[in-house]
């Protein structure tokens, strides 16, 4: 397969390249600075607000797979709101390929059913509140699109960093899988994703097993 990863050069996307890599898949690693990542055969400079250029993946690509997050800096995430709600305009006119998203673990439900979001639960932290609000937002872009094109979004577990590759998760659908997934695990599950287009027109969520 033919796969680009935008935000090739992060936490979740430069694992992501070099999972997609040792699968033997040819992969384009797009990001803002255009930087090499490692497995990558070809490294692009595409910000996900160019959407011309972000169309151009698809067009090019079996599957194109967003890692990018919303600013965690203390800065504003209503661009990276804007970037995606660009984006989901631009298909939902004239689709073209297919897209596989990283989410937000904020987005979704404390309990299967409940109806309570993580992000708005007692407790949750204040400073990361605004990120988990952007992805919430991302999440009900995509649904408003329904089946105008091809789209799946993939939501981490509550607690994500660098670990292990197991090659193995639980996944989940509205609620957390899981406490935790590796950023390698998380790789696995959007490779997997790519591969199989198993959870088209959905948020399905993963979680590293133990």
């Amino acid at each position: 397969m033919r796969i680009a990863v935008i935000g090739g050069t992060g936490m979740i996307g430069s694992r992501t390249v070099a999972e997609a890599a040792a699968r033997g898949h040819e992969v384009t690693s797009a990001s803002r600075s255009g930087r090499p990542a490692e497995g990558a055969a070809r490294d692009v400079t595409v910000p996900l607000a160019d959407v011309a250029e972000v169309r151009s993946l698809l067009a090019d690509n079996d599957v194109v797979i967003i890692t990018t997050s919303p600013d965690r800096s203390g800065g504003p995430v209503q661009p990276t709101i804007d970037e995606h709600r660009a984006l989901v305009d631009s298909l939902s006119a004239e689709p073209v390929g297919r897209l596989v998203v990283v989410g937000g673990a904020g987005a979704l439900e404390t309990e299967p059913g409940s109806g309570l979001l993580i992000k708005d639960a007692p407790g949750f932290p204040a400073e990361i509140y605004p990120e988990a609000n952007a992805y919430a937002q991302i999440l009900e872009l995509y649904r408003a699109a329904g089946n105008a094109f091809a789209w799946s979004i993939v939501a981490p577990a509550p607690e994500i960093g660098p670990g292990k590759r197991t090659g193995t998760y639980e996944q989940a659908t509205d609620s957390p899988a899981g406490p935790r997934v590796s950023a390698e695990d998380m790789a696995v599950a959007l490779i997997d994703e790519a591969e199989a287009d198993t959870h088209r027109g959905t948020r399905w969520t993963v979680a590293s097993q133990g």
